[in-house]
């Protein structure tokens, strides 16, 4: 119920839910009660947004249609919830809808890694993305993208074509493909991988929901590997994320002339990610010391709260390399 009326990632739901629980908090929005941890300002701008967005909204008819079984909807605590969402702290999602085969969410962090990138990809990038994918799919690791198309849609395929493992995450309803053009990929990875979404089904991906996204790429998995980007990319939101959440961050270098090199160029050039050639290269960075997989499931590394630039400066210690 929290995500057909709650934006994603919002710290406020977010806060409440860790502190009183689902049922509570769905009691609190729809009363004029006072909310734990909210200033009464705070909580009068969550239940006008909640109210809008459940305007006309008849649950006793929704909720059984969505929960028919077509869709596994996963909550914190039950067996196949990702580990890494645990670091997202207040910003965590309230539920995952999944299509697939969920046991690859329960993977150990240090199996998944995400591969995003420029949606107008060059040959080059398709062919890195491409083998740099298949490489760790071959060495067993999950693939994790966005389904969209460039760079995503050519991790999911040569991850597919290898006979690995991969996880969509959509911006939008489960049941929606989108992008249209790629609905047979995402039909395909319904059907051998998984795909999840914070949205219920039936929901429309909007601008704000693709920003929320970024978060859940980057958590999911050990390292973020941007092939291609441009200079004002969303890929490169999530590897800011991944930096805040302390995984690691590799780019691929490319030609000097191409715009889609523009953002894996900053990246490297400032000092925020590793450089990536293969997925030797992307292995090491999973496997860095620091890494998820040095600590207990459900622990965080480093807090949800990470200020940037301190994440930033951890990784540009004295003797780490590029």
């Amino acid at each position: 119920m929290l995500s057909i009326v709650a934006e994603p990632g919002d710290a406020r739901v977010g806060r409440l839910l860790n502190r009183v629980g689902g049922v509570e908090t769905i009691r609190l929005l729809d009363t004029d009660t006072a909310m734990p941890e909210l200033r009464r300002e705070d909580a009068e701008v969550l239940r006008h947004r909640v109210r809008l967005a459940s305007d006309g909204a008849d649950f006793d008819e929704l909720m059984p249609r969505l929960l028919d079984g077509r869709y596994t909807p996963l909550i914190p605590g039950d067996l196949d919830w990702p580990a890494g969402l645990v670091d997202l702290g207040e910003r965590a999602p309230y539920v995952l809808w999944a299509e697939g085969a969920t046991s690859l969410l329960s993977r150990p962090v240090s199996d998944l890694v995400t591969i995003t990138g420029s949606r107008a990809s060059t040959s080059y990038g398709d062919l890195v993305a491409g083998e740099i994918a298949a490489g760790l799919a071959e060495e067993d690791k999950v693939i994790v993208a966005g389904g969209a198309y460039g760079i995503e849609a050519a991790a999911h395929r040569a991850a597919l074509s290898t006979g690995g493992s991969t996880i969509a995450v959509l911006a939008g309803g489960i049941d929606r493909n989108y992008p249209r053009g790629n609905t047979e990929l995402l039909d395909t990875i319904r059907a051998v991988g998984a795909v999840v979404s914070e949205q219920p089904p039936g929901a429309a991906p909007t601008r704000s929901r693709f920003l929320a996204r970024s978060r859940v790429l980057a958590a999911l998995s050990a390292a973020t590997i941007v092939p291609e980007a441009g200079a004002r990319s969303g890929a490169l939101v999530t590897t800011e994320h991944a930096l805040r959440l302390g995984r690691g961050v590799g780019a691929v270098p490319g030609p000097v002339t191409s715009a889609a090199s523009t953002g894996p160029h900053m990246l490297i050039q400032d000092r925020h990610a590793t450089l990536v050639t293969s997925a030797l290269d992307a292995q090491a960075l999973m496997d860095r010391p620091g890494s998820p997989q040095s600590r207990p499931a459900g622990r965080t590394a480093t807090g949800s709260s990470l200020d940037l630039e301190q994440a930033r400066a951890e990784r540009d210690e004295p003797g780490r390399r590029l």
